[in-house]
């Protein structure tokens, strides 16, 4: 099965560029991500569409900040990629009229439901300010809890 991991690179690219002072270049990342640079310009497209980062072009060009990471949620980033369901799991439509296969997809729509409300509120508890924190802060005396509600 394949996994989306743009959430995952995304966060730890704009963490990247604050430790770093807020810019840098594609091909920076791409070496960081161990990809290529037209895969970074693509997947930052996304964030520069959203209002998170810009981008210059030409020979000094690159990605910067545009947003405070405190003012910025793993949600906000999670919003700016375009992608379809959250889990790779789904109900099956091998037969509609059945009841059983309706009581299962009924209890499967909605534990998935719940489950997505549960990681969405914990990605909009978290700025990206504090993920930077635990980074930089001394082992043990920073840690991520649950969301703030």
């Amino acid at each position: 099965m394949a996994y989306d991991t743009r959430l995952a690179r995304l966060l730890h690219v704009l963490i990247h560029m604050h430790l770093r002072g807020g810019t840098t270049t594609s091909e920076n990342l791409a070496r960081m991500l161990h990809t290529n640079a037209v895969v970074v310009r693509r997947i930052m497209a996304a964030l520069r569409d959203a209002g998170l980062v810009a981008s210059t072009g030409g020979r000094n060009g690159g990605w910067s900040l545009t947003r405070d990471l405190s003012a910025t949620t793993a949600k906000d980033v999670y919003d700016a990629i375009p992608h379809g369901a959250v889990f790779a799991i789904a109900p099956a439509d091998d037969n509609p009229r059945c009841p059983v296969e309706g009581a299962v997809n009924r209890l499967i729509v909605q534990a998935m439901h719940e489950s997505e409300q549960v990681l969405l509120a914990r990605l909009a508890g978290h700025t990206l300010s504090e993920l930077a924190q635990v980074v930089t802060e001394p082992a043990g005396r920073f840690h991520l809890g649950a969301a703030r509600q």
